[in-house]
């Protein structure tokens, strides 16, 4: 992916000191949470890490959780399932669109109805099993 191509937001520019200095935590803290895999800054050429808008988001995340007492296993799996539920939200409203649009594509061909009429036989069933029940039950309540 290019820079251009590449957000803003998602783009590392931040060296690590500038990055602590953002956030508040420490240069080791921010290592220890990258050997976690809680971050992964890009990295530069050189090796150099560079930490983008967003990595600084989720370091606020991380913070919030290790205030309220959550382990680092625990920050990883909190990180994993907002990632997945994020990940769901995204695909079902991708599919919400394509279900409308399938919806307003769909119109009944001409000269027939969409839905079945009384009499019309529907899938799987003959038209006289419905009937012959019906009258049998009739004869069964006049008796």
């Amino acid at each position: 992916m290019t820079h251009d191509a590449m957000s803003r937001s998602a783009r590392g520019v931040y060296g690590i000191s500038v990055a602590s200095e953002l956030s508040g935590v420490g240069p080791q803290t921010l290592r220890l949470y990258e050997r976690w895999r809680l971050l992964t800054p890009s990295r530069t050429a050189g090796g150099t890490r560079r930490y983008s808008d967003d990595d600084l988001d989720r370091l606020k995340r991380i913070t919030t959780l290790v205030d309220q007492g959550i382990n680092l296993a625990g920050i990883a799996q909190i990180l994993d399932l907002e990632s997945r539920n994020s990940q769901l939200e995204s695909d079902y409203s991708q599919l919400e669109l394509v279900n409308a649009k399938l919806k307003a594509d769909r119109k009944p061909a001409a000269g027939r109805s969409a839905t079945p009429t009384k009499g019309t036989p529907t899938k799987g069933r003959r038209p006289s099993d419905d009937d012959g029940r019906r009258e049998h039950r009739s004869r069964r309540r006049d008796a």
